[in-house]
């Protein structure tokens, strides 16, 4: 384990971090409200926090949906947010030609859950000595995380994660199957649940992902209950303006609240 992943687990089950931010990197002027306000919230309840947000989001449902200010703007915004507030970052990579890039300013590399299984960019990731945060893919069982374990370990990963963001159930809807965590906390699973993206109905709205915002909250608390390590979760000061995934966007004004929420029923259930 990576001295950044311990510190983010100090709190264990009884207190998980969050990773959450914008969907993706829109202005500087939205990623400094956000993570002013995160930050703000995460140091008065005593809560571990790293901020996200995507330089590219490849997997759109339409060729016209906004993807992202690209790899080198993007990459200058995170490091500002990083500079300014001192906070940990994390970012999606999507092919290995990214990620040496990438590295060089994130402390956390995401894998997409489109790419879940997609080897060279896993290897590319672990090599870099950052810690990897991998999406379990909608399609992927439980049974399918013990062999991607042992990808992440083969390739030297110092620190990383497992995010829960639902599976497949027909079409244009995610369930989370919260059995399936003891089978992949017995594969050696340090588990992330994320509340936002497992609300998603793919496809839903047309050329663009709709979602159940109201029933983040109950998933969030969920996790908190049947205990996971972190939580993830995009906010934007408008959902109804983020440019993606705006229908699975809590918002920001609401999220101390949920913060605090979760936070009390993971030290009830979880706590020392």
């Amino acid at each position: 384990m990576s001295p950044l992943q311990a510190a983010l687990e100090r709190g264990g089950k009884g207190c998980p971090f969050w990773i959450a931010g914008p969907c993706a990197v829109e202005s500087r002027d939205t990623n400094q409200r956000i993570a002013e306000t995160l930050k703000t919230s995460a140091e008065r309840l005593g809560i571990p926090l790293v901020f996200k947000a995507s330089f590219d989001k490849a997997n759109r449902t339409s060729s016209g949906s906004f993807r992202g200010v690209g790899l080198e703007k993007g990459l200058e915004e995170l490091l500002w947010v990083k500079r300014q507030f001192e906070l940990p970052i994390l970012t999606d990579v999507h092919d290995p030609s990214q990620v040496a890039a990438v590295a060089e300013v994130a402390d956390i590399l995401q894998i997409p859950a489109f790419l879940s299984r997609q080897t060279d960019l896993i290897e590319a990731a672990c090599r870099t000595g950052r810690c990897v945060n991998v999406k379990k893919g909608q399609f992927m069982d439980p049974t399918a995380v013990k062999p991607l374990l042992a990808k992440l370990a083969g390739f030297g990963a110092t620190g990383a994660w497992i995010t829960e963001r639902g599976v497949s159930f027909g079409y244009q809807r995610l369930v989370v199957d919260f059995a399936g965590f003891p089978e992949m906390e017995r594969a050696g699973a340090h588990l992330i649940m994320d509340v936002t993206h497992a609300v998603q109905l793919p496809g839903a709205g047309g050329d663009v992902t709709g979602g159940i915002r109201e029933a983040i909250p109950y998933l969030a608390r969920a996790a908190a209950a049947v205990g996971v390590h972190g939580i993830f979760a995009e906010t934007h000061p408008d959902p109804s303006q983020a440019r993606s995934d705006a229908a699975n966007a809590w918002p920001l004004d609401q999220m101390e609240s949920l913060m605090a929420s979760v936070k009390r029923i993971a030290e009830c259930a979880h706590g020392k």
